[in-house]
């Protein structure tokens, strides 16, 4: 019995630890977030997405007129409420003229993480246009 108690007097003493992220965490988390941003600019601004010359900053500068915090909205492109990630294909597919990225590519991951970056701070909006 004495056993027992301790067991559950241990778990209940760590179990608000568990979930609880440090400065080190933190620290990591955005480091990590700022590389891949880093990558998704450098995707951004080069013609290698494309087989055409084009580079998304042409028409993008900075990722500023993507407005990522309406997401998900009706995009007329495509003729339907979309996420981005399906918007940045049809950007890759149609004006770059190149092969559509997976979801879960890493680089559209790098890509939808430097957009969010140049967006930091404006409240989302999901929907409008």
């Amino acid at each position: 019995m004495r056993l027992l108690t301790t067991l559950m007097l241990a778990a209940v003493s760590t179990a608000g630890v568990a979930d609880e992220f440090t400065n080190a965490d933190v620290a990591r988390w955005m480091e990590q977030y700022e590389l891949v941003a880093q990558q998704g600019r450098a995707l951004w601004t080069s013609a290698e997405l494309g087989t055409n010359g084009v580079a998304c900053a042409q028409c993008h500068p900075n990722a500023a007129n993507t407005h990522p915090e309406t997401y998900p909205k009706f995009q007329k492109q495509l003729g339907r409420v979309a996420p981005i990630w399906e918007m940045i294909n049809w950007c890759i597919r149609n004006p770059l003229q190149g092969q559509e990225l997976a979801a879960d590519d890493p680089r559209m991951t790098a890509l939808q993480a430097y957009i969010m970056k140049e967006r930091r701070g404006v409240a989302l909006e999901p929907g409008k246009h």
